[in-house]
């Protein structure tokens, strides 16, 4: 640690350090999910170098992630193996072949209401100007194969002998998960040019799943009696990241943003309701800073820890407000949302009890968005 920074510091054969330091760089040029590369100490004479990596905030490994929550199947292991597929299709669409894909290789942190991974180690990664269909695939069964590994052997940790097979089933839907996003970036429907509601839709998509929408071409079918091609170039998986950005200067992840911009947003439609007038963006995103969001923060901070992320806690506030709220049939409010929120102990702080994370957290049923009491909490 230097300057309340933490690093990480791996020691590999001097070209493999070499390549994955320049791949490290690339990533992040191109913002892609990875950790930061900060610098490589060389040592020729000896042919080896030390990679030095910052340490991700508030990330977690697979094993402390799934050993926090129930068992076996469920909503947290769909969102990891969501977060898996993500990643692999990130890295792809930016012509990165990963080449040793795996939850050992991965690090996840919590991103509002899903789970965002990063990919951790390089050391076979290949950059190239875009990737055949080929490589992907053969990219693909390596995860698929390296994530069974990695659920059959938590399974075997956890005593689960059944959890086996099972992992075997789980690793098998990345790559379903894989070809559904896939085919929703890259898919060119034909429709009329002047149908512009279904060009707003495609991109309104688009934008739903994090990406900002660079271009589009409207291309002639060949035969298609005046119907056209749409072909949608997109960009990196930040679009909330960007706005939110944009109109409050917070850095959050794109899951978070989402999340926040939305609270956001209604909160300035009800600030205009109530004060008979409109309000422009940035003054809306002014206000909702200085009413809501850093008066939230001051009031969660001191309970939650520095271990913890306090966007993301402010986000379990929203979600807390949401399952309240219709429980209750309407508005709970945010300070009733904090109290229930602290109350539930959910920002326990982080302390692992023989290898296990015993920390107090929300059992969010992620099918719906919504947070539930978690039957086995303690404390």
């Amino acid at each position: 640690m230097a300057n309340g920074t933490v690093y990480a510091l791996k020691e590999e054969p001097l070209a493999v350090a070499e390549r994955e330091f320049a791949v490290l760089r690339r990533l992040e040029t191109a913002s892609l999910p990875a950790v930061s590369v900060v610098g490589l100490a060389a040592s020729p004479e000896r042919d080896s170098a030390i990679l030095v990596t910052e340490y991700l905030a508030y990330s977690i490994q697979y094993r402390r992630l799934l050993m926090r929550f129930p068992t076996g199947p469920g909503p947290y292991r769909d969102r990891l193996l969501d977060a898996m597929a993500w990643l692999l299709v990130d890295l792809h669409r930016s012509g990165v072949f990963w080449g040793d894909c795996s939850l050992a290789n991965t690090l996840f942190r919590r991103d509002g209401d899903k789970i965002q991974a990063f990919l951790v180690d390089a050391e076979t990664s290949e950059i190239h100007p875009s990737l055949s269909d080929g490589q992907r695939r053969y990219d693909l069964d390596i995860l698929v194969e390296n994530v069974a590994f990695g659920l059959a052997d938590l399974a075997a940790l956890q005593e689960r002998p059944e959890g086996i097979d099972d992992a075997i089933e789980a690793a098998e839907t990345v790559r379903a998960r894989y070809d559904d996003l896939w085919d929703e970036i890259s898919s060119e429907p034909e429709l009329s040019p002047d149908d512009r509601h279904a060009i707003r839709a495609r991109i309104r998509r688009l934008n739903e799943l994090g990406f900002a929408v660079d271009e589009i071409e409207l291309d002639p079918t060949i035969g298609g009696e005046g119907t056209v091609r749409l072909r949608v170039a997109v960009a990196n998986r930040r679009f909330h990241v960007r706005q939110l950005e944009r109109l409050t200067g917070l850095v959050a992840l794109e899951g978070q943003a989402r999340l926040l911009l939305n609270d956001l947003t209604e909160y300035r439609a009800w600030i205009e309701y109530h004060e008979s007038r409109p309000m422009s963006e940035l003054e809306g995103a002014e206000r909702w800073l200085h009413d809501v969001l850093e008066p939230a923060l001051a009031s969660l901070v001191p309970v939650i820890g520095l271990q913890r992320d306090p966007l993301q806690a402010y986000c379990d506030v929203l979600e807390e407000k949401w399952i309240l709220s219709e429980m209750a049939g309407g508005d709970v409010g945010l300070e009733a949302a904090k109290d229930a929120f602290i109350g539930l102990g959910a920002p326990a702080p982080e302390v692992p009890e023989d290898g296990v994370d015993s920390s107090i957290v929300l059992d969010i049923d992620w099918s719906n968005g919504l947070d539930q009491p978690s039957p086995d909490r303690t404390g």
